[in-house]
């Protein structure tokens, strides 16, 4: 019988040394999903009334944008999803590293802005229960 992820553990753990490494990457790959969805917000309504004239031959000159900005979201999150990190709010720009702590996988805790990990919290809880390391 198949275990589900919760009980199998995540498939990559971090030491804290490694976690820290990945900022800069992360910085970069949030900063570009942040911009990449303003885009979307920006153009959705023009997108979507575009889209509802499809069929009489409508279109947008925002649509290449639109179609650019999803793209970009998409190539981004699943560049920090490879890493291993998981992406909670993208919109804080926060992330969650897999960690032994006291022989249990608990969650390093880094938002976007911060220069290095110093929160941690366990896999049952999120941001708001965060501890000092």
């Amino acid at each position: 019988m198949a275990q589900d992820d919760e009980e199998s553990g995540p498939e990559r753990v971090f030491s804290l040394f490694e976690a820290n490494q990945l900022i800069p990457q992360l910085q970069s790959h949030l900063s570009q999903v942040q911009r990449g969805k303003s885009v979307l917000l920006r153009t959705r309504d023009e997108v979507r009334k575009a889209s509802a004239q499809a069929s009489l031959g409508g279109g947008t000159s925002v649509g290449a944008h639109y179609v650019k900005s999803l793209q970009s979201v998409s190539a981004n999150l699943q560049a920090i999803q490879e890493l291993g990190v998981l992406v909670k709010d993208i919109d804080m720009g926060l992330c969650d590293f897999p960690h032994v702590r006291d022989g249990r996988v608990v969650y390093l805790c880094w938002k976007i802005g911060e220069k290095e990990i110093g929160w941690w919290h366990e896999t049952s809880t999120g941001y708001r229960d965060r501890c000092p390391l």
